[in-house]
């Protein structure tokens, strides 16, 4: 299968064809057949075809195996395992809706990216030639470029949609963003901005949607790479709308909070859980009244090793309405949990005495840094002798001061009124910053390094798709303590190296299973393949 690109010499129109070879069994040569996918844009990029975003003619298909055309035989135990999580989870159906013509090499590309870890995409037809696959032919660099193109906002927005659906009603849902590096300066939102990773090249951000009894992503959006946490809420907000989500309960960290951002999860009917600064007024009004007296049996959890408090409290509800350019104004009720662990207030105080060090040091040596002049005079008070020299004195008021709240954190929430219930739920969001790490690493994602537009969004699309796999998986195996024998890849690994074989006319034939592979499918929740 090849892409070929042919010039209209009247109107200078590219258009972009699929070249299919096959053997013409009556004049007992090869042929091929051409089929316009569509045509490209002044920068190169592919524009689908009407017809590729189409829902298909629904057809009437006999049941049963589909007889082969060929013969060969490859991996096939991964790759099945993929097409049972798929339909369980609806992921194939709903790709088949969205991208019914392309659904399948989809599926290929994002089950490639998570059994090839780190491998780019120009070893898919190495990888096509040893294994089974949705789409059962080479997709080459160019073929996945014209792919990547071919996936529109409005499937998968639809997407979105249809997954979202499927999530549980009452679960709260993770938000949170990342920053993606990229090598490319023609990307419209590649910018300089607060990288994550601490790496200096310019990036954009990824904000990811993620549900947390059912462990799967399902929602992500691309931002520019100057966008802060803290702006990003109110397009979410009406991004759920748009997708018509119901009742939405999210959790945040503290990076989202500002009062704009509470007022909008109010105005929105939404139910929330967001971590947020002890410094703010209002938190450290109410930390100050149980500041001495939150250390006791009673508020301690030996779980989570620390102590929690939690009071109701009402927050200072304000609306701008535009038309009628007035502001309302009223109260809400809300749950400020308050917490205090002596070893996180260790580690912090650990953490604060070495910068201290530093700065000392740095004083003494002379060796001043100019980002670092304001700390100097916070914590530091210099006197210069003619016989002593530079004298380095602590302000030890100021150093109490910073030591007062180590230890001690917030979160808020208008819906969870027990703290270790909302403790617990919080710190299911790490989550989302496991996805994030799966898709800097295991997908490939770390630095980007497309050209243009399209094919950036389409390879997040896929890859996003390959997140939901790994997702499920790596839920299902710490569910049923797979984790203590085997990593991801090790387990992969051991289900991929069994064998199908195909010939012309008749069903796949499988290859052995062992009792320990059979085993593992039905921790996974899946049938063992058999012959098919």
């Amino acid at each position: 299968m090849n892409i070929i690109d042919v010039k209209n010499k009247k109107n200078g129109v590219i258009y972009v064809y699929e070249s299919i070879d096959y053997w013409d069994k009556e004049k007992k040569q090869s042929r091929s057949k051409r089929v316009c996918i569509g045509k490209r844009d002044e920068q190169g990029n592919l524009i689908p075809s009407k017809r590729l975003t189409q829902p298909p003619v629904s057809t009437v298909i006999k049941p049963g195996p589909t007889p082969s055309t060929s013969t060969r035989h490859g991996y096939f135990g991964a790759t099945y395992l993929f097409d049972a999580i798929g339909e369980q989870l609806g992921i194939t159906q709903d790709l088949k809706a969205c991208f019914p013509q392309i659904y399948k090499k989809i599926l290929s590309v994002a089950y490639y990216l998570i059994l090839e870890d780190r491998n780019s995409l120009l070893r898919f037809p190495k990888w096509d030639r040893t294994h089974f696959h949705p789409h059962g032919a080479c997709i080459s660099s160019q073929l996945s470029s014209d792919l990547f193109s071919m996936i529109t906002e409005e499937a998968k927005e639809r997407f979105f949609r249809l997954q979202g659906k499927r999530r549980m009603e009452n679960e709260y849902w993770a938000y949170d963003t990342t920053s993606i590096s990229s090598y490319s300066e023609s990307l419209k939102q590649v910018k300089y901005g607060m990288n994550k990773d601490h790496d200096p090249l310019p990036q954009i951000n990824l904000a990811l949607l993620f549900g947390e009894d059912s462990g799967l992503p399902f929602y992500y959006r691309k931002l520019a790479g100057n966008i802060s946490d803290i702006s990003t809420l109110k397009k979410l907000l009406a991004d759920l709308k748009q997708l018509d989500f119901g009742k939405v309960k999210l959790v945040m960290d503290r990076g989202f909070y500002s009062e704009a951002n509470i007022n909008a999860l109010y105005q929105n009917n939404l139910k929330f859980l967001i971590a947020t600064k002890v410094s703010l007024k209002f938190v450290r009004k109410e930390l100050d009244k149980v500041r001495d007296s939150i250390k006791t049996r009673t508020n301690y959890n030996s779980i989570y090793q620390l102590y929690s408090h939690s009071t109701a409290i009402e927050w200072n509800y304000s609306q701008t309405r535009p038309r009628k350019g007035d502001v309302i104004k009223d109260t809400r009720r809300m749950y400020l949990h308050i917490y205090y662990s002596s070893e996180k207030a260790l580690e912090r105080e650990s953490r604060f005495n070495l910068m201290l060090d530093q700065l000392e040091a740095e004083l003494t040596s002379g060796n001043r840094k100019p980002e670092n002049e304001k700390q100097y005079a916070k914590y530091f008070e210099l006197s210069d002798t003619p016989v002593r020299g530079i004298k380095i004195i602590p302000k030890q008021d100021a150093i109490t001061r910073a030591e007062k709240d180590y230890g001690f954190f917030a979160l808020l929430s208008n819906d969870i009124k027990d703290p270790i219930i909302a403790l617990d739920i919080y710190r299911n969001k790490d989550l989302v910053e496991k996805a994030f790490g799966n898709l800097k690493e295991r997908l490939n994602l770390r630095r980007t390094a497309v050209s243009s537009e399209s094919s950036l969004d389409g390879k997040l699309f896929v890859q996003f798709i390959a997140l939901i796999f790994m997702s499920h998986l790596k839920k299902t195996m710490a569910d049923k303590g797979l984790f203590q024998n085997y990593t991801m890849q090790e387990l992969l690994d051991e289900l991929d190296v069994i064998e199908a074989f195909e010939n012309p006319g008749k069903a796949l034939q499988v290859g052995e299973v062992t009792k320990k592979q059979e085993g593992l499918y039905t921790n996974l929740g899946v049938d063992p393949p058999s012959t098919l």
